[in-house]
């Protein structure tokens, strides 16, 4: 894993700013505001209570930063860098009542992003010595997609399409509803824009013959083969096309998926079955 530079602070404080809102409801932080007195000032950390890689850590500063400025936060560990259990991830200095206020949706955001970089880690570490990646999909909490695909690349994944406006990718529907794939792929040639890059998915490999035969795409989605066909696939294809891998692909599969040679495994759990990480702010 490496630190990425961050995504601007301004495409990002909206959807941080929607969070807070929500948990500020209509009449704000009646706790704090009933039992912290005006001026007390405290430092605080937000401690990693097990292992992972960080992510969210620039979505926290933000959320601090907006419910007060002059809040100082210093991330310890950068987002896309592994951290041990017990370590410090970032410190936050100023009024009490305002990083009380902030805490949750601080610790939502870097909890479950770190989840998902530390789950991608986990899957990027099976394709060791082979050259396939993991990517994600558009299997994303509504909302919360740039940020969710931002935690799959701290984990050293790759990222898919982010929208439907991104790339062609012809689906199982898609072919059945256009009359089968060779017109679908006569339709990409006649209509798409050369900017435009394509991917068809099959789930056969006489399927995938007619891709090859046919010509027209970029990239080839191999969906729910099971290891045998996968690699017959491979062999089919030789160099000649991009090889997708897809569908139950779980992470003590995905170092044989990976050894077949195909080029990228995707994981839609990356992203919608994730486990929270264990992170605490304590004062």
């Amino acid at each position: 894993m490496i630190a990425l530079p961050p995504l601007p602070d301004m495409v990002l404080e909206p959807i941080v700013r929607a969070a807070l809102a929500e948990d500020l409801g209509t009449y704000g932080d009646i706790t704090t505001r009933t039992v912290i007195s005006a001026g007390t000032r405290y430092r605080a950390r937000i401690i990693a209570r097990e292992a992972g890689v960080a992510s969210g850590m620039q979505l926290a500063a933000i959320a601090f930063r907006l419910i007060d400025p002059a809040l100082r936060f210093q991330a310890r560990v950068a987002d896309g860098l592994p951290f041990a259990a017990g370590e410090v991830l970032a410190e936050v200095e100023g009024e009490a009542a305002s990083i009380l206020s902030a805490e949750r949706v601080a610790l939502n955001f870097a909890g479950r992003l770190s989840g998902i970089a530390t789950q991608t880690a986990a899957h990027v570490d099976e394709t060791r010595g082979t050259n396939a990646r993991i990517t994600c999909t558009r299997k994303t909490t509504p909302g919360l997609r740039i940020v969710e695909k931002q935690a799959v690349l701290h984990g050293g994944g790759f990222n898919h399409r982010f929208s439907l406006s991104d790339a062609i990718l012809i689906k199982d529907n898609h072919i059945a509803a256009a009359g089968g794939i060779r017109e679908v792929l006569r339709k990409v040639k006649a209509h798409a824009s050369h900017m435009i890059r394509t991917e068809i998915e099959v789930d056969r490999l006489d399927q995938l013959a007619e891709v090859l035969d046919e010509g027209g795409a970029d990239v080839v989605l191999l969906d729910n083969m099971d290891t045998p066909a996968l690699r017959k696939a491979v062999a089919m294809a030789g160099s000649r096309i991009v090889l997708e891998a897809s569908g139950n692909m779980r992470l003590e599969r995905i170092g044989e998926v990976a050894a077949t040679g195909v080029d990228y495994i995707s994981v839609g759990a990356l992203t919608h079955s994730i486990r929270t990480l264990d992170l605490g702010l304590d004062f």
